[in-house]
């Protein structure tokens, strides 16, 4: 996750360097129940309303938080499926909160009504993420049902209201890239209090609808008007966090844009950003999904690390038997192509691992979904880039040319 207005404060207030600080264990994204009310066009977990057998029971579940703890992880994001329909989701959150974890609900929004607005409130959750894909026509188009819009605009109105800390969440891709500028604005009207940008993954239906990715020049003119939106917030006093996920080039190419607006801050925001250091599955970013296979991060069920029911969470982690886990773990990582060459490679970490991985079958080629030049990357032009090809098949992969 790339917390971009951490980084514009930066430009506005510069402050020390710190030193890179790992935290004591990995954020876990836990996908409680596969399960979902909707059929969403870039889901992940590729989930339909039908119920999935073999998952986490209570018992166990609670038998990996206690795990989890020991281990040092100190947040618990609970997601889906949609993580509404688990029966014991609010004894699970109510033990989290009481172990001390941060914890955080990831939702579609669309079952919250008043009376389990007050339930979400009640238990204290830290953090509601509700998804808006775009305006009304667009997101019941990604959503696949018509209503959804409202009931998650409803949703987040609701939680808010109760005093719970909202985020809105926007998957971009080429189909709902024109609905940003107002879906800010929305967020601003409506006082929400953050707005997470992701870029599509190649994962689950998101992979299968990967012809419908934001083209680079889509993606540049999108986060220009990203980061240009939240300078304007915080300049104005209007301290929303914005962040953005799933493209760890968002950091490189916010150093262009402060080298074309603020250039005398460009030497100090480069060494924050390496501070920062880029894409971090499988270090900083944990998965674990609903049958209790642990994954890299929530883009990588296509590959399991190991089971919870098999070995713990502590020992599965640190694992580097496994060739992926070494590799993610490596510091620095050994990509190729032109991502080993890139003069931001100690911004962006390589970027994310999974779209190379879907289109190549090789984990460390260069991250096809960088939207970076050549030229601004400081690469040689005329080599042979990863093509963004669409889905044809999970067999199907590009191999580079000899």
């Amino acid at each position: 996750m790339f917390r971009v207005s951490r980084f514009m404060r930066e430009i506005d207030q510069p402050t020390p360097l710190a030193g890179r600080k790992e935290p004591p264990g990995p954020v876990v994204i836990w996908n409680l129940i596969r399960r979902c009310n909707l059929t969403c066009m870039h889901c992940y977990s590729i989930s339909t309303d039908v119920d999935f057998p073999g998952e986490l029971s209570t018992a166990e579940v609670f038998a990996v938080m206690d795990d989890l703890k020991a281990f040092g992880v100190p947040v618990l994001i609970l997601s889906g499926g949609e993580p509404l329909l688990r029966k014991d989701l609010f004894e699970i959150a109510g033990r989290a909160k009481a172990m001390g974890f941060y914890t955080g609900l990831s939702t579609n929004g669309t079952l919250i009504d008043a009376p389990l607005a007050r339930r979400i409130a009640g238990v204290g959750f830290d953090y509601v993420g509700i998804s808006l894909d775009g305006l009304r026509a667009t997101h019941d188009r990604f959503r696949r049902k018509a209503g959804a819009f409202e009931a998650s605009l409803a949703a987040l109105r609701l939680c808010r209201d109760q005093g719970v800390k909202v985020g809105m969440r926007f998957t971009v891709t080429g189909d709902n890239a024109a609905d940003l500028p107002a879906l800010l604005e929305l967020a601003a009207a409506e006082r929400i209090d953050k707005f997470y940008l992701s870029h599509l993954n190649y994962a689950g239906r998101g992979n299968k609808n990967r012809g419908a990715d934001a083209h680079f020049q889509t993606s540049r003119r999108v986060m220009d008007g990203f980061f240009d939106a939240c300078w304007d917030y915080h300049r104005r006093g209007l301290e929303k966090e914005f962040v953005t996920g799933n493209n760890d080039a968002d950091g490189a190419y916010m150093l262009l844009w402060t080298r074309r607006r603020f250039p005398e801050r460009e030497a100090h925001l480069r060494r924050k950003l390496a501070e920062w250091g880029g894409n971090s599955s499988g270090v900083n970013v944990a998965n674990i999904d609903n049958l209790g296979n642990v994954h890299p991060d929530t883009m990588w069920w296509s590959y399991s690390l190991g089971n919870v029911r098999e070995r713990a969470f502590s020992v599965i982690w640190p694992d580097t038997s496994d060739p992926v886990m070494a590799g993610l773990k490596a510091r620095p990582r050994r990509v190729k192509g032109r991502c080993a060459a890139c003069a931001y490679f100690d911004i962006c970490g390589g970027n994310t691992r999974v779209r190379a991985m879907q289109l190549t079958g090789d984990p460390w080629e260069e991250d096809p979904g960088c939207y970076l030049s050549d030229e601004e990357i400081g690469v040689a032009s005329g080599h042979e880039r990863v093509p963004l090809l669409p889905y044809r098949g999970k067999d199907t992969v590009w191999i580079r040319s000899v």
